[in-house]
């Protein structure tokens, strides 16, 4: 097959093409379809004008799906699947395409949907005009932006906490800088920080220098939402607190009531909501106690609470040290549910060849985060934040640990020969999409039949 030319019948063509054909090969031209029942045709020989029917394309409703009709004189595959002479399936955005019964030999394609025209014209009329991108502190495109609530005005990172820390100490509110709105949230804004970056990719002019740069990230102290209470005092001469009041109680955590560890609240202090009990705990930006997680960002109070030898809150819940602690001192007796994209075939096999090993799942855990300290594990797709920085030491949740435990036994499966798997399970197919295949969510079959530890060919994932 040396070209692919379309032509169209039965339908009115367009100017605008709806969907293409890409080929993952960028040597050959896309093919793009202009008319809502397309066939596409190959040439014989290159300076010949007889062609071969190979397949018709036919636009379905909703511009979200089409249909695909084999008009070869052999088998087509589509997303894996096998497509007899005449056959009919329908394929969506994505669906990938071999005109032949198997990928070798055969040029590949990607069938893409092209965005409607008004959704073109939709995008086109979006702008963004850097001012409004700037912080009303430092008069500058945000870095690392976070928002304020109710008000919902956004700063650095380094500059409202900056703010924050000077507020406390001299009102009765954390006042919003812009608008002097009594803050009462504050957390990082991750789609602001989209645009923020977007702007400075096409403005290098507004980029600040890294020494700048430096400065706002040594202050920067929000990491997640914060929740700021107020100096607001009770009047005594009213049996029933008002509402504001009754909420400030319910957010108390136990050094909010009591001098605890040489430490009480202040009325006004800033607090951290626990991701697991939803219990309050207070933020204290220069204790050497972790108060988040560095796997996920999220907060968790395990760890701050057993430092003051806290074990159970008056108005609030506390978590027990067990929930939140160093990777070193965690121990695993079983293969988590999050390993091996929740596989259970996959996650059975690897149990086996523990086994055949003769070695119990602690014992391959240990030895691969050995390796993991050592640095000599590829970490680009590990499933946690800041993988860089993340050793055997760092403080982390029962979730994450879970799935870097998941991430150690794809090393320990990926890098067994085939001689040591288990007989029944050595000779299988590896899935075109590797750990990435989303059918072997929804496909016991497809799941059980092809190996799924390995890394992708097909489709835009990292290998």
């Amino acid at each position: 097959m040396t070209a692919e030319t379309g032509q169209s019948s039965g339908s009115k063509p367009s100017d605008d093409a709806w969907a293409k054909l890409v080929p993952l090969d960028t040597k050959f031209s896309d093919i793009e379809i202009r008319s809502n029942d397309f066939v596409i045709c190959s040439e014989i020989k290159p300076s010949s004008l007889e062609r071969l029917e190979w397949c018709r394309i036919t636009k379905n409703l909703g511009h979200a799906s089409a249909t695909i009709h084999n008009k070869s004189s052999d088998a087509i595959l589509v997303d894996e699947a096998v497509i007899p002479k005449d056959g009919v399936v329908d394929i969506r955005c994505g669906s990938e395409i071999v005109p032949g019964p198997h990928g070798q030999g055969y040029l590949q394609y990607r069938f893409t949907i092209m965005p409607a025209p008004e959704s073109r014209t939709q995008l086109l009329k979006i702008s963004i005009d850097p001012e409004n991108a700037k912080c009303s502190i430092c008069l500058n495109i945000w870095h690392d932006v976070v928002t304020a609530a109710p008000c919902l005005h956004n700063f650095c990172n380094g500059c409202f906490s900056e703010w924050m820390r000077r507020s406390e100490e001299k009102h009765r509110h954390v006042l919003c800088p812009q608008c002097r709105t009594a803050v009462q949230y504050v957390g990082k804004n991750h789609f602001l920080k989209n645009i923020q970056e977007d702007i400075l990719n096409v403005d290098a002019t507004l980029r600040r220098p890294a020494e700048d740069i430096a400065v706002l990230d040594s202050s920067a102290s929000i990491q997640s939402n914060l929740i700021i209470g107020s100096k607001r005092k009770r009047r005594s001469n009213i049996l029933s607190p008002p509402l504001e009041e009754r909420e400030r109680l319910r957010l108390q955590c136990p050094q909010c009531v009591a001098n605890i560890g040489s430490y009480r609240c202040e009325h006004h202090g800033a607090h951290l909501q626990c991701h697991l009990c939803a219990g309050m705990m207070p933020f204290r930006a220069n204790l050497q106690v972790p108060l988040h997680c560095m796997g996920c960002d999220r907060p968790f109070c395990g760890a701050y609470w057993s430092s003051v030898n806290v074990t159970q809150g008056v108005s609030s819940p506390v978590c027990s040290r067990e929930t939140f602690k160093p990777i070193a001192e965690r121990t695993v007796t079983r293969i988590p549910f999050v390993t091996h994209e929740m596989n259970r075939h996959e996650q059975d096999i690897t149990q086996r060849c523990i086994v055949q090993m003769g070695k119990t799942v602690p014992d391959v855990v240990a030895e691969w985060f050995t390796r993991f300290n050592n640095r000599e594990i590829d970490r680009s797709r590990m499933p946690l934040n800041h993988a860089e920085m993340i050793t055997t030491s760092t403080h982390v949740c029962n979730d994450c640990y879970d799935k870097l435990v998941g991430f150690l036994l794809y090393w320990f499966r990926i890098t067994l020969p085939s001689s040591r798997l288990p007989d029944d399970v050595a000779a299988r197919e590896d899935c075109w999409y590797g750990y990435m295949c989303r059918t072997q969510h929804h496909n016991e079959e497809h799941a059980r039949k092809r190996n799924h530890v390995c890394r992708p060919t097909r489709g835009n994932h990292p290998l």
